[in-house]
């Protein structure tokens, strides 16, 4: 009966014809393809442009604070979006770029200064658990430090790889490495985002500012490990499908969906929650005591 029933299942229902015909339209079409990017650009250059205001503005308000976290994170806000902004602005420039390694290194980069902008935001979290438990900190910013020139080597020697046996079990492995990153991004939200949420969840519910704070910890994290997962499962994906190749002109449908989903939608996300900067400082007045 099993057997009989699956022999007269179904088959899966095709995309429509005309469907189809679009994607394969939009996806060969030079106009498209350029139409899509220029979009894409734009869209980075917008954020990249929000990022240095608010840079701009935390240095006018209380320039005496130096580079603060929130005011480095800002800055790698900015020069990471103007990056893919420019990258997606000249990409048929750069899909010409020789030898072919160089392209790989144009568009990975960015990538993983994506990585190092948004792990910040983990080490800040961590730095805040410690500190309310009265441990040393000194340990997780030279690790932050350690942990990202032990990536930046990989990617290198993954380069270097591609570079000299340029195939696609190398391709393959180039995109797992993004991957495998991504998740261990994701989980490092969830681990510092989850402890520092549960530890504000103790503070009494007067304490200053513990519901905006509460709520800043709990959707940054929310956003930053979904977006890191999504990378993950569609750099698998891209991995081990042809069709689903983000590094060549003729996906320009595929690029606007992943980097709209991955990078764009996100960072702006957390940029518009994390948008307060810090209050100008008020000096005390000096009132003179009466001589009465």
């Amino acid at each position: 009966m099993a057997a009989a029933a699956l022999l007269s299942a179904p088959a899966p229902v095709p995309l429509p014809a005309a469907f189809a015909g679009w994607w394969e339209h939009v996806n060969g079409s030079p106009a498209w393809q350029d139409g899509i990017f220029w979009a894409l650009a734009a869209l980075y250059g917008l954020i990249a442009a929000s990022s240095f205001i608010q840079v701009a503005r935390i240095q006018h308000r209380v320039p005496e604070y130096g580079w603060t976290t929130q005011k480095v994170f800002q800055f790698l806000n900015f020069l990471v979006n103007g990056a893919r902004c420019s990258i997606f602005a000249f990409r048929r420039q750069v899909q010409l770029v020789n030898p072919q390694i160089f392209q790989h290194v144009i568009l990975d980069l960015p990538g993983l200064a994506f990585f190092t902008t948004y792990a910040m935001l983990a080490l800040f979290w961590a730095e805040i658990s410690y500190q309310a438990r009265g441990l040393d900190t000194d340990g997780l910013r030279s690790g932050f430090y350690t942990i990202n020139g032990v990536v930046y080597a990989m990617q290198v020697l993954v380069w270097v790889l591609l570079w000299l046996n340029p195939n696609s079990s190398m391709l393959v492995l180039s995109k797992l490495f993004i991957a495998g990153l991504s998740f261990s991004a994701a989980l490092g939200f969830l681990l510092y985002g989850g402890r520092l949420f549960l530890m504000l969840k103790r503070f009494p519910i007067e304490s200053k500012g513990r519901q905006q704070k509460l709520s800043e910890v709990g959707r940054v994290a929310a956003i930053c490990s979904c977006c890191f997962l999504a990378r993950c499962v569609m750099m698998c994906f891209a991995a081990f499908n042809k069709d689903a190749d983000l590094d060549v002109l003729d996906h320009p449908i595929l690029n606007f969906i992943y980097y709209l989903l991955v990078e764009i939608v996100p960072s702006a996300l957390v940029l518009y929650i994390l948008r307060r900067i810090p209050s100008k400082l008020k000096l005390a007045r000096y009132h003179p005591l009466s001589s009465g």
